[in-house]
């Protein structure tokens, strides 16, 4: 059985990048310990939102990736990880750094959150690339939050012979919205027959029991403030099936991927082979 042991590692990451890379290394040696092949961080893991984002802004050969690539290299493992890097616009682009044994990404986020109140892409410009990447010998396909709602996205990954989707976050909290981070990992999985790591951030300050509950049948279009997470993230098989899910607190999750589920799963509901479209 060809598995890839995957950690979700679910904090909340402050204004302070040296700080989060300080955060980003303790869990990596937590999940190395665990024997992770992969450990993927939130978006945004670098700084959240909510400050100015082009002062912090670096490119994809300073100080704090090459920290991210040091962790990697050090616990021996592949880390995918949020950060903001400069655009040639002025604005700065939502990179996912991939790093670690034979492995060396990068992703700039493709559908920016102009959404719930929110504009991404007053600050952000938009990425153009399918990315994926191959760890152990799996192929990983990478997104970035609001890409969770386009499931062309997921099968380019497919199409491209990924098995999982890694989908970091920091997934704005507001009515009905840990619904939908949950119907759509599930959702994706089903779209592309892949399992879903989707990572998020802790949110900033308990929100208390029950408060996806309300989100329920409060009004959905209320605009929310920048988002700074909510948690929840989540291992989805291919089968959408829910493996593993976090609670609202930082929280490292380690478990298995399993490639051949995913091809069991293709061989019964062979929905990338049945598109007309």
């Amino acid at each position: 059985m060809t598995t890839l042991r995957t950690a979700l590692c679910q904090f909340t990451s402050t204004t302070d990048p040296e700080e989060n890379l300080r955060t980003i290394d303790d869990l990596a040696q937590r999940a190395a310990a665990e024997g992770a092949q992969l450990a993927v961080f939130p978006e945004a893991a670098m700084a959240r939102f909510g400050i100015p984002l082009g002062p912090l802004a670096q490119p994809l050969d300073g100080p704090w990736a090459d920290g991210v690539r040091e962790s990697a290299r050090r616990h021996g493992l592949t880390v995918v990880a949020g950060m903001f890097t400069p655009s040639p616009d002025g604005r700065v682009a939502n990179t996912l750094l991939a790093t670690g044994p034979g492995v060396e990404a990068s992703y700039d986020k493709i559908h920016l959150y102009d959404a719930f109140g929110f504009s991404e892409s007053d600050t952000v410009a938009p990425g153009t690339k399918v990315v994926t990447i191959d760890v152990a010998g799996v192929r990983v396909g990478l997104a970035t939050c609001y890409d969770i709602r386009f499931p062309e996205l997921f099968r380019a990954h497919a199409d491209e012979g990924a098995v999982l989707s890694v989908v970091p976050a920091s997934w704005g909290t507001g009515p009905g919205k840990l619904s939908h981070w949950e119907l759509l990992a599930r959702a994706r999985a089903l779209d592309a027959t892949t399992w879903v790591a989707a990572v998020g951030q802790a949110p900033p300050a308990p929100q208390g029991a029950g408060a996806g509950q309300e989100e329920q049948a409060a009004d959905i279009e209320k605009p929310t403030k920048a988002p700074t997470g909510i948690g929840h993230s989540m291992l989805v098989g291919p089968d959408g099936r829910i493996r593993e899910e976090a609670g609202e607190k930082p929280e490292l999750i380690v478990a298995e991927v399993d490639v051949e589920e995913t091809e069991r799963v293709r061989r019964a509901v062979a929905v990338l082979d049945n598109r007309r479209l």
